[in-house]
C-alpha cells in the first residue's frame, strides 16, 4: 500500500501582502491542509480561543520549551515570540496529512535547517508598496505608528525571496489562492512522498513479467 508522508507548506510574506487571506481560503477548500498552531507570547486578542488559534504562554514558559528544543520554529515579530511545537505537526505528517505555517523568513529558516524534505515554502509578494500600504490602512487593526513600522520592515522581509521554493506575486486573491493550490497539488506527488513506492512498482513488474 503506499502511503503519502505529509508536507509542511510554509506562506510567507510582509504584513499586507496577502499570506493570511491565501491561507483561509487554501484551508476552506483542501481538507487536506490544517493549519498550524503556534504558540505565542503576545496577548490573546478578542475572539481568540486558546489551542484553537495560539498556546499562550509568558516569556518565562516560552524560553523555557526554547531550551527544551520543544519548538519546531521559533522568531520575535514586532517585540512578541512566536514558535511551533515540533511532536504535534510530525504526528501530522505522519497521518498523511498537510501542515500550513504563516511564519515570517526567520521561523522558514529554521525548519528548513531542521526538515527541509518536509518543507515547500512560497514566498508572497504585494503587487506595489502603495497597494500593500493601503491594505495595511484598509485592516483598521493598527494605529499609524505601527504601520509605519511594518512598511519600514517590509523591505527587509522582502529581500529574503530568493530563499524560498517558490514566490507569487498577489495582484489578485483567487488567482493567488489557485496557484498555491496547483503548487501544493504538485508537490504532494513528488516521489520521495510515496512511502511504499518502491515496492508497489516491483510488484507491477514482477506481475507484468509473468
Amino acid at each position: 500500500m503506499i502511503k503519502r508522508r505529509g508536507l509542511m507548506l510554509v506562506l510567507s510574506s510582509p504584513s499586507g501582502a496577502g499570506k493570511t487571506s491565501i491561507a483561509k481560503a487554501l484551508l476552506k477548500q483542501d481538507s487536506q491542509l490544517t493549519m498550524s498552531v503556534s504558540a505565542t507570547t503576545r496577548r490573546r486578542r478578542p475572539g481568540e480561543v486558546e489551542g484553537k488559534d495560539y498556546f499562550f504562554m509568558d516569556e518565562t514558559a516560552f524560553k523555557t520549551k526554547i531550551n527544551q528544543g520543544y519548538f519546531l520554529e521559533y522568531a520575535e515579530v514586532f517585540d512578541h515570540h512566536y514558535g511551533t511545537p515540533a511532536e504535534v505537526v510530525n504526528k501530522v505528517l505522519e497521518e498523511g496529512r498537510d501542515v500550513l505555517f504563516d511564519i515570517d523568513w526567520q521561523g522558514t529558516q529554521q525548519i528548513k535547517a531542521r526538515a527541509r524534505q518536509d518543507l515547500v515554502s512560497i514566498f508572497v509578494l504585494p503587487p506595489s508598496t502603495a497597494e500593500l500600504e493601503r491594505r495595511l490602512l484598509s485592516r483598521a487593526q493598527d494605529t499609524a505608528e505601527v504601520v509605519a513600522r511594518r512598511m519600514a520592515k517590509a523591505a527587509d522581509e522582502m529581500s529574503h525571496y530568493p530563499e524560498y521554493d517558490y514566490v507569487i506575486i498577489n495582484h489578485d486573491l483567487a488567482q493567488s489562492v489557485a496557484a498555491v493550490q496547483t503548487i501544493l497539488d504538485a508537490e504532494r506527488l513528488r516521489i520521495d512522498r510515496q512511502q511504499g513506492l518502491s515496492d508497489f512498482v516491483k510488484q507491477l513488474r514482477a506481475t507484468t513479467s509473468n
